[in-house]
């Protein structure tokens, strides 16, 4: 007897029906189990434990590594209840975008392997390979993430090393970024990599350096660039088989047309210009030919200016991850001054930087006043090494500096050390004009008499002062909003030859820097000497890993 259609399709919703409930019984039954994945809320009072547990730095140690954002990890998991951030239900949700993420961190000069990225591979591919890893486990990998986030985050934002003391601080840092925000929106919307980098310097001049450093690392893909043999100088009608040398090496660093590279063993025009060009990026005298310092120059490995951009980059990091759109960079490797708005330099100029023995320091301060005129208070250092042997010399000397011992005010009814202080006028060492920012290490910016200076390639002549060499034109920029204040105002205020305090209207933050690699507005990849050996120290810091505290 046959079924009529509408038994048929009863039946096969009945049937349908039994299969379901028979499903959902056996998926009950299965998160029953010995053998099933955690529930979401089991791993909860697991990861409390563990953070809470960190009283000592020696419990802040995951899978046998260290949390290094110990403080920040502890807050984020408070702050949603200890709730795991990297699974749902016994399942690892965006851990493999934050692995392809951390590795994108060597593309910004950074190891990967910083961010326990070895470690968390083996845990997530151990995961989806062998038994269901119990809450201990998945907790563990949780925390492990979340470190990992958010100390690359706060890398990326700041930098690895504290640039004040050159010692790695892999901890949180007081930023005006909060990781932990971008962590929970990465997670919510699921860019966990866009969050990340989002953090990095959202400058053209980082952005500049990373482009660069990629295509120095695919240079050296293809094996390190030809170095030149010592020898005596080459010039310009030089003919050996050093020039064959050298025209290798100027077309590996694009500083000579690729046609030209074998273009036989004469020292032309075209390779003189090509030295020119080297010499202009590297910062040496540009003269065409291949002396001492720019064969020097010339033989630095490939894999060495590499390495030297990744720590420029760590140096970008410090600055401007968090930097306004106005301000001034000084950049002490390079012996120059840059005024810049909306990341183009408006005004350039010249600078003269503390000796190798008084090097002029890293830090930031805000510029809220200039002096006209100023009288020079002597640090009593330089009146010690200085000015006491000069005097010993000739007696006269104060008297022609225009140098006056001033006494000191009394302190607990004792007088305090005579000061010296040089008068206004053109023998004053810090000419006419002073630019102030109040900082820790009492250094400013100001003119000089000493002009012939800036025509040294190699400008390291201070006390750890910078003398600048367009003093006019910089208080025409500060004061170009106050109506009082015009370029001849100003040289009217000069002529007048008396000490006046000008406050700027739009106060802004002097960075000084320390790039001895980077790339210039134009494209061009520019290296600088390290004049006070700091890449080395910065080396250093990023290979050693703090220890617990």
């Amino acid at each position: 007897m046959y079924m009529s259609r509408k038994n048929i399709i009863v039946s096969g919703i009945s049937a349908l029906f039994v299969i379901m409930v028979f499903l959902f019984a056996y998926r009950i039954a299965s998160e029953r189990n010995l053998g099933s994945p955690p529930h979401y809320d089991a791993l909860r009072p697991v990861i409390e434990k563990r953070i809470t547990g960190w009283s000592a730095p020696s419990n802040k140690i995951v899978s046998g590594e260290r949390i290094y954002s110990a403080v920040l990890v502890e807050s984020f998991y408070k702050g949603r209840n200890y709730q795991p951030a990297w699974s749902r239900n016994g399942h690892l949700v965006n851990a493999e975008t934050l692995i392809n993420a951390v590795g994108d961190a060597y593309g910004e000069g950074l190891s990967p392997d910083y961010y326990h990225l070895e470690l968390i591979r083996s845990l997530v591919g151990k995961a989806g390979k062998g038994p269901v890893p119990g809450p201990i486990q998945l907790a563990d990998l949780d925390i492990l993430l979340t470190d990992a986030f958010l100390t690359l985050g706060c890398h990326l934002s700041a930098g690895c090393v504290n640039p004040v003391t050159i010692e790695t601080e892999w901890f949180a840092k007081s930023l005006s970024v909060d990781v932990s925000s971008v962590l929970e929106k990465a997670l919510e919307k699921k860019q966990i990599r866009e969050g990340l980098m989002g953090l990095r310097p959202q400058k053209d001049i980082y952005s500049r350096l990373r482009l660069a450093l990629a295509r120095y690392r695919e240079l050296l893909s293809k094996g390190e660039w030809q170095l030149v043999s010592a020898g005596p100088g080459l010039k310009k009608g030089s003919q050996s088989e050093r020039v064959v040398e050298l025209r290798k090496r100027l077309a590996a660093s694009g500083d000579l047309p690729p046609a030209e590279a074998k273009g036989g063993d004469l020292f032309d025009d075209k390779v003189e210009q090509s030295v020119m060009v080297f010499q202009k990026r590297h910062g040496l005298k540009i003269d065409g030919a291949v002396s001492r310092d720019t064969l020097d120059a010339l033989n630095v490995p490939l894999q060495q200016r590499i390495r030297q951009m990744e720590l420029n980059m760590e140096r970008l990091r410090w600055i401007f991850g968090n930097i306004e759109e106005r301000y001034i960079a000084v950049n002490i490797a390079n012996f120059q001054l840059d005024v810049i708005e909306n990341d183009k330099s408006v005004l350039s100029m010249k600078v003269v930087v503390g000796k190798p023995y008084l090097r002029t320091p890293i830090f930031t301060a805000r510029m809220t006043y200039l002096v006209i005129n100023p009288s020079w208070n002597i640090p009593a250092s330089i009146v010690q090494k200085e000015i006491l042997g000069k005097i010993e010399k000739d007696p006269d000397y104060l008297a022609k500096q225009h140098i006056k011992v001033v006494s000191g005010p009394e302190v607990n009814g004792k007088a305090s050390r005579d000061r010296f202080r040089q008068e206004p006028g053109h023998l004053n060492a810090l000419g006419t004009f002073k630019f102030m920012f109040p900082n820790e290490y009492d250094v400013y910016l100001h003119d000089t008499p000493a002009k012939r200076l800036f025509s040294e390639s190699v400008r390291d002549f201070s006390h750890g002062c910078s003398r600048i060499e367009k003093p006019l034109e910089l208080a025409e920029y500060l004061l170009r909003d106050d109506p009082r204040w015009s370029r001849s105002e100003l040289l009217a205020a000069v002529g007048k030859g008396t000490e006046q305090t000008v406050m700027i209207p739009r106060p802004l933050n002097v960075h000084f820097l320390y790039l001895t690699a980077w790339v210039d507005e134009s494209g061009t990849v520019q290296f600088r000497n390290d004049i006070y050996g700091r890449d080395k120290k910065l080396e250093e810091a990023l290979r050693r890993k703090p220890s617990l505290r």
